[in-house]
């Protein structure tokens, strides 16, 4: 619903106040450089929340990753007009208050989807192929004679079935790459995009797929979808990999499903709460290969974010339409 919030920001084609809440790398301050007249930005880390709250309220604009942002959080940013998220997923964002209050909120679709297709596909081979199951003995020097059982569970992803849960951009990216290796791809997602030649039910895919990869948002909908019974339709040794929301994952059900079966091995770039605690048994199990929520991250699309956001901060002080709003604000 449309609001008519309060005065908020500069006038018109002023210097905009950019929060940046991560820590930026020399690429980022260099591209940065040349649009002092236009943005002038204070960077944050994610985890400094003293520099965070102290910096919020003279912001015009907020570009988020991933620490949560409330409605407390939101209310705080007196100046705030837009927040603008680096990456799709908004589901970090409370929108609705987001809205309540008058501020835009925005996303990049696609602006990632190269980096986390390449990551996909990584944690599959990484996966299929027990790459650090073989890196420690390696290291360790017992890598040698080689282990017969490689012979017997080892897959060449050009041999497999490919199934992908979410067919967007990412997915989409996924199956030009697993494709051209010779996969075969069947997909399905929330929505039920029947008609499609290689669209799947949800129980059919899972029973069809030797690799099964999630790329699809966190909803209420999404959120637990592979519990234990969907876990359980899995085919015995397939490869199950999340570069999407941990969350969509029951990871109690997933842990039984990687220790008793049927899943052989699992990628993960993401968890249900995260940072992911060091206990998690999760990471406990030899047959996991992780990463930090980072297969998006990449210099490529650090260069892309960079310029949406810049992009949108441009059209917000000329008074022109901003790009990718996700709610529905009236300034």
């Amino acid at each position: 619903m449309a609001v008519n919030p309060p005065p908020r920001g500069p006038a018109p084609n002023s210097t905009l106040r950019v929060l940046a809440h991560f820590t930026p790398g020399p690429r980022v301050t260099e591209f940065l450089v040349p649009l002092h007249d236009l943005i002038d930005v204070r960077f944050c880390a994610a985890d400094d929340d003293a520099a965070f709250y102290r910096e919020l309220p003279d912001a015009d604009v907020l570009w988020h990753v991933l620490r949560p942002l409330g409605a407390d959080d939101l209310t705080q940013g007196r100046r705030l007009k837009l927040v603008h998220k680096m990456g799709a997923g908004v589901n970090t964002i409370d929108v609705d208050a987001a809205t309540r209050l008058g501020i835009a909120v925005a996303n990049m679709p696609g602006a990632n989807a190269p980096s986390v297709a390449e990551g996909a596909v990584m944690l599959m081979l990484a996966a299929l192929r027990r790459l650090p199951e073989l890196d420690r003995v390696t290291r360790s020097g017992n890598g040698w004679p080689t282990d017969p059982t490689l012979g017997e569970t080892v897959r060449d992803l050009g041999s497999c079935t490919v199934g992908l849960i979410g067919y967007g951009n990412i997915a989409k990216r996924v199956e030009t790459i697993v494709t051209a290796m010779g996969a075969t791809v069947v997909h399905t997602n929330t929505l039920g995009a029947q008609g499609h030649p290689g669209w799947r039910t949800l129980p059919e895919l899972l029973g069809a797929s030797d690799v099964v990869s999630l790329h699809l948002p966190l909803t209420e909908h999404t959120n637990g979808l592979l519990d234990a019974e969907a876990l359980g339709q899995m085919k015995p040794g397939a490869v199950l990999v999340n570069t999407s929301r941990g969350a969509v994952i029951d990871e109690p059900a997933l842990v039984s499903a990687l220790r008793d079966g049927p899943l052989q091995a699992a990628g993960l770039d993401v968890f249900a709460t995260e940072p992911v605690d060091p206990g998690n048994p999760l990471l406990a199990l030899n047959n996991v290969v992780v990463s930090p929520h980072v297969t998006w991250y990449t210099a490529d699309t650090m260069h892309r974010y960079l310029a949406e956001a810049v992009a949108n901060c441009e059209r917000l002080a000329a008074g022109q339409q901003l790009a990718n709003v996700v709610n529905e604000v009236h300034f």
